[in-house]
C-alpha cells in the first residue's frame, strides 16, 4: 500500500454518470458512514469509489479525513493499520507527520455488481489502535456488505430506467410510421377511440378529417415508387404543420390521411382541412427536375352533425365526403351531412 491514487478508473452507473457522482454523497451512504463512526468510535467513516477525486476545499477536519482517505491507493484485501505513524509508507503522509496526526487507518475493499473493485470503506482516528479484533475486521466487512447492497440496488434501478427508457422508444417507434413520421393506422385508430371518450366525457365535439393525394398512383408510375414515397413525405410535413399539438396526424392508408381533431365542430374542421388543401397547392413539387401540382381532397366528419356515430361510423362518413369531393373534381374539401350518402 502507498500513498497516491492509484486503482481502478472510475466506476461508470448506467445512467452513464460516474458512481462517485451518484453516491458518493447519497443520504444512505451518509447513514453507513455515520452508523461506521458510531460502531468504531472513530473520528471519521469515508466511502470512497474509485479514483474520483476528494471533495474540493479542505475546511474541516472532517474534508481533511476525507481527503487522506481518497488519497491512499486502492486495495483488494482488508488493510489495518494500526499505528500509520510507524508504518512504511503512510508515515511518509503530509496528515500523519503533520496536522491533523493521522494514526489510525483502516479499510475494506468495496466490489459493484459486476464483481469488479469499486472502492472502499475507510476508518480514520488521531490515536493508535494497537487493538483491532477479528470482530472488528468482520463488522467492517459488513459495513462494506451493506454499500454493495446499495450499489447493486443502484445500479438494479439504473438498468430498470435504462429498460424502461428503451421499452417506452420500442412503442413509440412500433406506432410509427417508418416511412413519413406520422402515427400509422393503429396508433391513429387508438388515439381516435382515446378522444372520443374523452371528448363524450367532456361534452366537446369530435371532428376527423380523411385526406387522400390526388392522382397519386399516376406519379408512382410514371417517377417511380422512391419519387412516390418521397412526395408522401413532403406531403406529410405539410400537412402536419396545419394542427395543433392536441391534435394528431396519422397514416391511414397509402396516400390516405387521417386527421383526429379534439375538440373542433365542423366549422373548425373545415377550415383546417381546408388550410390543409391550400398548402398543398401553393408549392409544386420537383421530381426529376420537373414540377408536379399535387393537391388533395379531404372528406369532414364530426360529432356535431353525428352526436351518437361511433368513431367507425365517422370514418365512413368521412369516406363518403371524400369520395364525393373527388366525384366533384378533386381538390376540395366536402363535410359528410346527415343527406350526404
Amino acid at each position: 500500500m502507498t500513498a497516491g491514487t492509484s486503482g481502478r478508473a472510475d466506476v461508470v452507473a448506467p445512467s452513464g454518470l460516474p458512481l462517485a457522482a451518484c453516491i458518493e454523497s447519497d443520504q444512505q451512504m451518509q447513514r453507513i458512514r455515520r452508523l461506521g463512526k458510531k460502531l468504531f468510535n472513530v473520528s471519521n467513516c469515508v466511502i470512497v469509489f474509485g479514483d474520483a477525486p476528494a471533495p474540493a476545499g479542505v475546511d474541516t477536519m472532517a474534508d481533511i479525513e476525507t481527503a487522506f482517505c481518497h488519497e491512499i491507493s486502492a486495495s483488494e484485501h482488508p488493510v489495518v493499520v494500526a499505528d500509520a505513524s510507524i508504518h512504511r509508507s503512510l508515515g511518509q503522509h503530509r496528515h500523519v507527520t503533520g496536522g491533523p496526526h493521522i494514526r489510525f487507518y483502516a479499510s475494506h475493499p468495496v466490489y459493484g455488481p459486476d464483481k469488479a473493485l469499486a472502492g472502499r470503506i475507510c476508518l480514520v482516528d488521531h490515536s493508535p489502535r494497537p487493538v483491532f479484533r477479528e470482530s472488528d475486521r468482520q463488522s467492517l466487512a459488513d459495513l462494506a456488505a451493506l454499500v454493495e447492497r446499495e450499489l447493486e440496488m443502484r445500479f438494479m434501478n439504473a438498468s430498470q430506467l435504462a429498460l424502461e427508457k428503451k421499452n417506452k422508444n420500442l412503442r413509440r417507434k412500433s406506432l410509427i410510421d417508418p416511412l413519413i413520421g406520422t402515427w400509422n393506422r393503429g396508433a391513429i385508430m387508438r388515439i381516435l377511440t382515446i378522444e372520443a371518450i374523452r371528448c363524450d366525457n367532456a361534452g366537446v365535439p369530435l371532428s376527423l378529417i380523411v385526406a387522400d393525394l390526388d392522382y397519386f398512383k399516376r406519379i408512382n408510375d410514371t417517377y417511380g415508387h422512391p419519387a412516390g414515397d418521397a412526395v408522401l413525405v413532403k406531403v406529410a410535413s405539410r400537412l402536419r404543420s396545419c394542427i395543433r399539438p392536441q391534435e394528431a396526424l396519422g397514416r391511414y392508408g397509402g396516400e390516405e390521411f387521417l386527421i383526429v381533431l379534439p375538440g373542433s365542430s365542423h366549422k373548425t374542421a373545415e377550415a383546417v382541412a381546408e388550410r390543409m388543401r391550400a398548402t398543398i397547392a401553393a408549392q409544386p413539387e420537383a421530381i426529376n427536375d420537373v414540377s408536379l401540382n399535387l393537391t388533395i381532397s379531404a372528406g369532414i366528419a364530426s360529432t356535431d352533425l353525428f352526436p351518437t356515430a361511433t368513431t367507425e361510423e365517422l370514418i365512413s362518413r368521412a369516406d363518403v365526403a371524400l369520395y364525393a369531393a373527388k366525384d366533384a373534381g378533386r381538390n376540395r374539401v366536402m363535410t359528410a351531412t346527415p343527406d350526404l350518402s
